[in-house]
């Protein structure tokens, strides 16, 4: 028997694969990416009775593959918070979908795993921009504000790790990130022993600086639309960057996007937080585009439909309130 874990590279699938190795200690191939790189099950070749567990990617957007694999045999294990469609009846495959909007893919590991592993939990959520959650998920933890401060801190830099065009982008690649948290069952200590933290909390204050120096290409009380440079900095922080617009302006939604090599647009949309919806309907519209309804993006939009997407953007939240 093959095992894999599957799982995107961001805070929350990170967080998830923690929780669950730490519970259940497995030698399996590790197979991720930077953030926006979620069709992963096409690169496992999986055979019958082989295990394979999915963490924090959409199922729709994997369904091919995911039927190819139990077509095959395969052992699936799902846990994911994103869109997903339908969910095929199989006896192979165990799902943990939960589509709310204060819920990401470490929360229902927690809820799996009851609670014996929370801390990562609620630095995922952190990550994850959900932090009236993190908070509420963790009051069983007793912990002072200097305390959350840190789990909220850490969660933000390991989301901030896997924002990138590609793994160039990046200070590590999330599989070997993964490994250094791997040893580490309290996120408290993996902050004061490794220099993980340090580095990407320090690269995370650089590139936010920058971010601070661009002012909106348009802002309205309901929807502001930023634009960054096609440069290093900016893929890395566009998602920090952009959690942190939404929690400043929270009656407002938000929209990022950022030129790339070959003319196309990525775009990350952060809908507001005080209405947590319509970012995945929005950016479902155009090629390449997904996520889920509080926070979505489109990984490569076509400059021709640039002024679409702009229009579109402005009358979905324009027209929410």
């Amino acid at each position: 028997m093959v095992c894999f874990d599957v799982f995107n590279g961001d805070a929350d699938g990170l967080c998830a694969l923690h929780q669950l190795r730490l519970a259940e200690p497995l030698d399996a191939q590790l197979v991720t990416g930077v953030k926006r790189d979620i069709a992963l099950l096409g690169r496992v070749d999986a055979a019958k009775n082989d295990r394979v567990t999915v963490l924090d990617i959409s199922l729709d957007k994997n369904r091919d593959d995911l039927l190819r694999l139990l077509d095959a045999g395969a052992k699936i294990t799902y846990f994911d918070h994103h869109f997903a469609g339908d969910i095929p009846e199989n006896a192979n495959l165990d799902t943990h979908i939960d589509l709310a909007a204060d819920v990401c893919s470490s929360l229902l590991v927690n809820r799996y795993l009851q609670g014996r592993f929370l801390p990562w939990a609620v630095v995922a959520a952190f990550g994850d921009n959900l932090h009236d959650a993190a908070r509420l998920a963790a009051v069983p933890l007793e912990l002072n504000e200097t305390a959350l401060a840190q789990l909220c801190t850490l969660g933000e830099c390991l989301n901030y790790n896997a924002y990138g065009v590609s793994e160039d982008d990046l200070y590590f690649h999330p599989g070997a990130l993964y490994r250094r948290m791997q040893p580490f069952s309290d996120p408290f200590a993996f902050i004061a022993e490794d220099d993980v933290f340090v580095t990407l909390n320090a690269g995370m204050y650089d590139d936010l600086t920058q971010a601070h120096a661009v002012s909106a290409e348009s802002k309205t009380a309901c929807a502001a639309l930023f634009q960054l440079p096609n440069a290093a900095w900016a893929r890395r922080v566009s998602g920090v960057f952009g959690n942190e617009l939404a929690r400043t302006f929270p009656e407002r939604a938000h929209a990022i996007s950022m030129p790339l090599d070959d003319g196309s647009y990525r775009i990350s949309v952060r809908a507001p937080l005080a209405r947590k919806q319509g970012a995945d309907v929005l950016c479902r519209q155009f090629p390449s585009g997904g996520g889920r309804a509080a926070a979505a993006g489109i990984n490569a939009l076509p400059e021709e439909q640039m002024t679409a997407f702009v229009s579109a953007f402005q009358h979905q939240y324009e027209v929410s309130l």
